[in-house]
């Protein structure tokens, strides 16, 4: 089990249990250091008071808190843990809401809740079951970091789960960020539904994280002195060309059935939404076996037959004004005998 960051007790109405709190989460990112390209040096960074101009160690740093640019009240841990906070050593419930009633963007960190020795075992698991049952999530006060926090209490795989939540009013609101009202036809949205089931997982377990991968086969190449990985090539898009909604719903929704092996029965493809390239297009043109390239052998067929049924009812038109003429020449030879 990873170190406990805090232990304390969860506080539920009269009941008492004792925790203590693991983070949730593991930080799989690659972080990197700062070097002297010149030598590959460490560089590190030094805590220097701007009064003195000397190096701090960390038993010289306090805290202060600015009341102005000439007077500054220190602070100190002791008197920071001495402030009279209910919270200060406990995990405070002081309601239980519908999961659906709290917005995602409140929710921050996370972190497990693991029993403090047995006696904490069985109000633990009522908490847990009660919870369970009743298909609520308990919202609770706790302080951390010289701070009061909100919190919410949820289960997770039989464990009772934290996540700090933000306050109210550090919510930024959106309402200048929505867009102005804009007309929609009920086709794009019932469409856009479609996509939005074609889409549909039941779980999201299989994603990976594709940036941190290619980042350890630089840095093993490097590593190795082996041939640096080639860049993906991404397709060109023209920027602030405006396209067909609905045919890029179409296409969206045709591309998503592809790639699940669905397959097609539209008629519509991933080509009717991007500008086709000249390179593109002629290759198109030469290859037999694309569908485009039938199509368009058909219709230069298409138009062949109808160059030549033209021609042949011009030559029709032609024998029958033929025949007239012959019929008039024979009309004035009898008028003349």
């Amino acid at each position: 089990m990873p170190r406990p960051l805090w232990t304390g007790a969860i506080s539920f109405g009269l009941v008492t249990i004792p925790v203590k709190v693991v983070s949730a989460t593991q930080d799989h990112s690659i972080h990197f250091r700062q070097v002297h390209l010149e030598d590959l040096g460490r560089v590190r960074t030094r805590k220097v008071c701007e009064l003195d101009g000397e190096a701090l160690s960390q038993d010289e740093i306090g805290k202060g808190y600015e009341l102005s640019k000439e007077q500054t009240v220190p602070i100190t841990d002791e008197e920071l843990d001495r402030i009279p906070l209910p919270t200060a050593k406990a995990i405070e419930i002081v309601a239980f809401v519908d999961a659906d009633s709290v917005d995602p963007i409140r929710i921050s960190d996370s972190y497990y809740l693991a029993i403090d020795g047995q006696v904490a075992a069985k109000p633990y698991t009522l908490l847990r079951r009660a919870l369970e049952r009743s298909d609520k999530v308990a919202v609770a006060k706790f302080a951390w970091h010289n701070r009061e926090r909100l919190g919410l209490l949820r289960v997770r795989e039989g464990a009772i789960v934290l996540h700090s939540m933000r306050w109210p009013d550090e919510i930024r609101s959106p309402e200048s960020l929505a867009p102005r009202q804009v007309e929609l036809d009920d086709d794009e949205i019932d469409r856009a539904v479609q996509l939005t089931d074609t889409m549909a997982l039941d779980s999201i377990a299989g994603f990976r994280d594709a940036y941190r991968d290619a980042l350890e086969e630089l840095i093993a190449a490097k590593s190795e002195g082996r041939e640096l990985p080639e860049p993906a090539e991404g397709e060109e898009q023209e920027e602030g060309k405006v396209v067909d909604l609905m045919a890029a719903l179409n296409a969206s929704v045709e591309a998503a059935k592809e790639s699940r092996g669905e397959g097609g029965g539209g008629e519509a493809t991933v080509h009717e939404m991007r500008p086709r390239k000249k390179t593109a297009s002629k290759k198109a043109a030469s290859s037999g076996k694309a569908t485009t390239g039938r199509r368009a052998t058909t219709g230069r067929k298409a138009d062949a037959s109808g160059k030549t049924s033209g021609r042949k009812a011009g030559a029709g038109k032609t024998t029958a004004a033929k025949g007239t003429t012959g019929a008039k020449r024979t009309a004035r030879k009898r008028s003349a005998s």
